[in-house]
C-alpha cells in the first residue's frame, strides 16, 4: 500500500462557497498545483479548507452539525465544486437551516441518497487536531477507519449503517429494562443480536484486513520521518480471529446479555474495538512524545490518502492546515518530502496549505500561489 502507479490525481478547478461558517462569498479557480491561503487565527483559513473536505464526507470534519456550519444570519449554505480526476466534475451542496434539509448535486443530477456522492472530490485534511488519533479516545481511531473504509470499501458504509440501526434499537431496549419484565426484556434486546453479528462481522473483517495490509507501510512512514523505534499497528478487539466472525460476535453478544441488562449498554462489537497504536510494543498514546505522537497522525493521514488512491484509483488532493506548527524542523522537512516528492503522483498532487503568516510557509511549498483571508473574505494576496 503505497498509493503509487496509475491512480487519477483528484484536482479543484473551481470552488464557490456561500455563507458556510463565516464565509460569505467565495469563489476560486485553483492552479493544478494549489496554493497557500495566509491568515490570522479565526478568520477563516480553517473554514476554507473544511467547505472543500465537506465535499468529500459530506460533513463538518470538525464534527459541527449542518446547521451550526450555516453563516449567522444566513438561511442557507452552499458549496459548488468543478473537478477533474473521476467521473464527476460538478458537485453542489447545499443545506436549508429551517428544514434541516441537505441538496446534493452531482453533474447536474440531484441525488436521492448521500452514499451515492460520497467522495465526489477526495482530499485528505491534515491538521495539528490530528494528534487525537493518537493520543484521543478509542471513538476517534474507530471514526478514522470507519469514514476512510466507508469511501474506500465496497459494502462497507451499508454494513456501517444497518450495524449502528440495530445498535441503537438494542440498546433502547436495554434501556427500558427497568420498566419491563426479565423474560420479556431479554427477547426484545436478542431480537437485535442476530443483524449486529451479521453487520459487525462485515465491519470488524474489513477493519482487521486493512490494518493488517497497513501495519508494515504504517512503520515505513514513521522510519521516513526520523522516527527509530519500532512503530506498530494493530488492531485491537475483544473477538478473537477466527474462522466465523459473526459466530463469534453472536456468542459475545449472547454471553454478556445479562451485563448488558445491568447497565443499559451493549458492550460487545467493533463499536468497542480500537486501533492500536504502539511504540517498541508500549502504547504510543502514554509513552510517545508529543512530535512523536503528532508524526504518527501525519502517517495516518498518509496511509489515508494512500489507500484512496490505491482502492479507488484516485489520489486525493491534500489540505494541510498548518499541520507542521510544532514539529521539529527536521520532521516537519522529511514530511514534506513525503508529501511533494514520493512518487509520480505526488508531483501531479493539488496541495491547499492553510497558515497564518507568510513566514510559516515551507521552503517546500513557496512555489504555490497566495491568497489573504481576512474576516471570512479571500483575496489575492498582493491585493489585501
Amino acid at each position: 500500500m503505497n498509493g503509487r502507479g496509475a491512480a487519477a490525481p483528484a484536482r479543484l478547478r473551481e470552488l464557490d462557497v456561500r455563507d458556510f461558517r463565516n464565509l460569505a462569498r467565495v469563489e476560486l479557480a485553483p492552479p493544478a498545483e494549489g496554493f497557500v491561503v495566509i491568515g490570522e487565527n479565526g478568520q477563516g483559513k480553517t473554514n476554507l479548507l473544511e467547505s472543500i473536505h465537506y465535499l468529500q464526507i459530506l460533513r463538518s470534519v470538525r464534527g459541527a452539525r449542518d446547521q451550526d456550519l450555516v453563516r449567522f444570519g444566513a438561511d442557507a449554505f452552499h458549496i459548488g465544486a468543478l473537478a477533474e480526476g473521476g467521473a464527476t466534475h460538478e458537485i453542489g451542496v447545499g443545506f436549508e437551516r429551517a428544514g434541516k434539509r441537505k441538496r446534493i448535486r452531482l453533474d447536474g443530477a440531484i441525488v436521492d441518497r448521500l452514499s451515492v456522492a460520497l467522495g465526489a472530490l477526495p482530499s485528505v485534511m491534515f491538521s495539528p487536531d490530528d494528534v487525537e488519533l493518537i493520543a484521543g479516545a478509542p471513538n476517534a481511531r474507530r471514526r478514522y477507519l470507519d469514514i476512510m473504509l466507508a469511501l474506500s470499501t465496497r459494502g462497507y458504509l451499508t454494513a456501517l449503517q444497518k450495524y449502528r440501526g440495530a445498535l441503537t434499537r438494542r440498546n433502547a431496549a436495554l434501556r427500558g429494562a427497568a420498566r419491563t419484565n426479565r423474560a420479556s426484556i431479554e427477547q426484545s434486546v436478542a431480537v437485535w443480536e442476530p443483524a449486529l453479528a451479521e453487520h459487525g462481522a462485515v465491519i470488524w473483517s474489513a477493519r482487521a484486513a486493512w490494518v493488517e495490509a497497513a501495519a508494515e507501510r504504517f512503520q515505513e512512514l514513521c522510519a521516513a520521518i526520523g522516527e527509530s523505534a519500532c512503530v506498530g499497528l494493530r488492531y485491537s478487539s475483544g473477538i478473537q480471529a477466527g474462522d466465523d466472525i459473526a459466530a463469534a460476535l453472536a456468542r459475545a453478544l449472547d454471553e454478556k446479555r445479562g451485563h448488558d441488562l445491568r447497565r443499559g449498554l451493549t458492550h460487545a462489537g467493533p463499536h468497542r474495538d480500537d486501533l492500536a497504536i504502539t511504540l517498541d510494543a508500549r502504547d504510543l498514546r502514554t509513552f510517545g512524545s508529543a512530535g512523536q505522537q503528532r508524526s504518527a497522525a501525519i502517517a495516518m493521514r498518509m496511509l489515508e490518502a494512500e489507500t484512496f488512491a490505491v482502492r479507488t484509483g484516485r489520489t486525493p488532493l491534500f489540505l494541510l492546515d498548518d499541520p507542521f506548527a510544532e514539529l521539529d524542523a527536521r520532521r516537519a522537512t522529511r514530511i514534506l518530502d513525503l508529501l511533494t516528492r514520493d512518487g509520480e503522483s505526488r508531483a501531479e498532487q493539488q496541495i491547499i496549505l492553510a497558515v497564518p503568516r507568510e513566514g510559516d510557509i515551507p521552503g517546500e511549498l513557496t512555489r504555490l500561489d497566495r491568497l489573504r483571508v481576512a474576516d471570512g473574505r479571500v483575496a489575492r494576496y498582493a491585493d489585501a
